[in-house]
C-alpha cells in the first residue's frame, strides 16, 4: 500500500476558484514580470532602460523636432537622458479613467499610453507599443521628469516603482540658456529588481549603441557624458554622412575595393516611407548586412533586406 503524499505549501491547491485570480493594476505587471518587458534583469535589461528613454528622443529627431540628445551617467549611479524636442505634453488628459491627469503623468504611469498609435504626433517612430518610459518608471527607485514647453519648466517625481511623489507642477520659466523646449528623464534603476548583476552601467555598451543611433540619424548630435569618479569622459557622436559614414566605419579595418561608398535614397510620400541604402565591397570573404527599421535593428532580416 502506497502512503499518501504529504501536503506541501508549494503544491497547488485543489480548491481553485475566483479568489485565486489576480488582476495586476498600473505598473504592477512590470515589477512582477520584468523580463517580459526588458528581456532580463541582468546587465542587458539594465541597459535596456536607457534604450527605451533614448528611443523616445530619437523618435522626436525622426519627426524633425530634435537635433540633440544627451545621455549622462551620473556620479551617484543614475542616468539622465535629455533632448531638445517638443517636450512631453503637459495639458490634462481629455477622456476615460485618466481624465484630468496631466498627459505626462499618464505617459509615465499607464502601460500602452503614448503618441504613436496612429495619431498626428508621429508619422515614424521606433517605439509603437507605449510601454517604454512607463516600464523605466516601474523598474526604478526614483524618476525625475523635467519638461520645457511654452516658455515654462515643469517637473514631476516618482519613487519606488512609479509611485507619484508630487503631481506635475510649473517650477518657473525655461532657463534663458540652453534648449527652448524638450524633455529630461533622470532615473535610478531599482537594485531589488536588478539584483543579479547590479545597477552599474557599462560605458562602452552605452557608447556603442549611441554611436549606431547617430549613424542612423544623419546630423543628429548625440552626447555621452560619464560623471563617475575616475571614469569621467565626454564623447559626441554626429555624422553628416549618415549611413555612408556607418559603412566606412564598418569597413575601417578592412581593405575597400572601391574608394567611394555606393549610396541610394528614395521616398514614397504617399505611403510615408523612406529608404536609405549604403554599401561598399571589401577584400573579406564574408558579407555583413545590417538592417534597421525606424532606427531599430532587425537582426533576423525582413523584407527590406
Amino acid at each position: 500500500m502506497v502512503a499518501p503524499k504529504k501536503a506541501s505549501s508549494n503544491n497547488p491547491s485543489a480548491d481553485y476558484g475566483a479568489k485565486d485570480i489576480q488582476v495586476l493594476e498600473g505598473l504592477d505587471p512590470v515589477r512582477k514580470r520584468p523580463g517580459m518587458y526588458i528581456g532580463s534583469t541582468g546587465l542587458a535589461g539594465l541597459h535596456h532602460l536607457i534604450w527605451e528613454v533614448v528611443d523616445n528622443s530619437v523618435d522626436e529627431a525622426m519627426a524633425g523636432f530634435c537635433d540633440r540628445v544627451g545621455i549622462t551617467i551620473l556620479a551617484d549611479g543614475g542616468c539622465k537622458v535629455d533632448d531638445n524636442g517638443r517636450g512631453i505634453p503637459v495639458d490634462p488628459y481629455p477622456s476615460g479613467p485618466h481624465k484630468g491627469k496631466s498627459a505626462a503623468e499618464v505617459v509615465l504611469t499607464v502601460l500602452h499610453a503614448g503618441g504613436k498609435f496612429g495619431g498626428e504626433g508621429y508619422k515614424v517612430s521606433g517605439g509603437l507599443h507605449g510601454v517604454g518610459v512607463s516600464v523605466v518608471n516601474a523598474l526604478s527607485s526614483k524618476v525625475l521628469l523635467e519638461i520645457d514647453r511654452g516658455g515654462d519648466r515643469y517637473t514631476m517625481q516618482f519613487v519606488d516603482g512609479g509611485k507619484l511623489k508630487g503631481k506635475l507642477e510649473k517650477t518657473g520659466a525655461t532657463p534663458a540658456r540652453g534648449r527652448k523646449t524638450g524633455t529630461s528623464v533622470t532615473f535610478y534603476p531599482d537594485p531589488t529588481i536588478f539584483a543579479s548583476e547590479g545597477t552599474e552601467f557599462v560605458a562602452r555598451t552605452v557608447m556603442d549603441r549611441l554611436q549606431t543611433m547617430a549613424f542612423l540619424n544623419k546630423n543628429l548630435e548625440v552626447v555621452f557624458t560619464d560623471e563617475r569618479a575616475s571614469r569621467e569622459q565626454n564623447v559626441t557622436f554626429q555624422y553628416k554622412g549618415g549611413i555612408v559614414d556607418f559603412v566606412k566605419h564598418l569597413n575601417h579595418s578592412k581593405e575597400s575595393l572601391f574608394a567611394k561608398v555606393a549610396a541610394f535614397e528614395d521616398e514614397d510620400e504617399e505611403e510615408g516611407m523612406q529608404l536609405d541604402i549604403a554599401m561598399q565591397w571589401n577584400n573579406g570573404y564574408y558579407e555583413g548586412i545590417h538592417g534597421y527599421a525606424n532606427g531599430i535593428s532587425t537582426t533576423e532580416g525582413g523584407m527590406h533586406v
